[in-house]
């Protein structure tokens, strides 16, 4: 089974990550493949086709934002180590929120964060709607507060998302990342031996 395009789940068990940092730059290759293949790609192909019409005319935010939504869970678990998120939707997704820099200064307090995560993150994937009275809107701040108005720019999210992969992928091709490292290939390992087990 692939774990990313072109590459199987043995081919992960067999690489030397304790003594090669060969194959540990390409085990983030694969990573970064994997991500950008299942979660950038797609997200990439929709703006493309909205990006000549008028902000007023597109139609794909809620689908832009259901992609991201789902990677900033994903890319929180691996920043943690977390086979699954399981019971944990809520705290991974806040967790999120509130340590990456592309998004934190726009969820400033706990209260901002649980109105995102039930409002957006809850609402546009569990009931395909945003349970509130903002807005999904492709030009301005990635998230203002205005008046009593709130609207949420779903080119921004994806371009912040996009700067947060490229700084985790960054530390982690740093060898002195040896925490984050690990948390990384615990997450990897342990998608690799559940593919491995869907064959059998």
């Amino acid at each position: 089974m692939f774990i990313a395009p072109n590459f199987t789940a043995n081919q992960w068990k067999n690489l030397k990550l304790e003594q090669n940092e060969q194959d540990w730059q390409k085990a983030i290759d694969i990573f970064k493949s994997r991500i950008e293949s299942r979660y950038i790609e797609p997200v990439e192909k929709l703006l493309e086709i909205e990006d000549e019409l008028k902000p007023s005319e597109r139609r794909f935010g809620f689908t832009i934002l259901a992609i991201n939504l789902l990677l900033m869970e994903t890319i929180q678990a691996f920043k943690d180590g977390l086979e699954t998120t399981d019971g944990q939707s809520k705290k991974v997704f806040k967790d999120f929120l509130k340590s990456s820099p592309h998004f934190s200064p726009y969820f400033t307090t706990d209260s901002q964060r649980e109105t995102f995560y039930k409002a957006f993150r809850c609402g546009i994937l569990h009931q395909g709607e945003i349970q509130s009275s903002a807005l999904v809107w492709s030009i301005g701040e990635l998230y203002e507060r205005a008046e009593g108005m709130e609207t949420l720019n779903r080119n921004a999210v994806h371009k912040a998302i996009k700067s947060d992969l490229e700084d985790y992928i960054n530390r982690l091709r740093n060898p002195a990342s040896e925490s984050l490292r690990a948390k990384f290939r615990k997450k990897m390992d342990f998608l690799a031996n559940r593919q491995e087990q869907v064959v059998d």
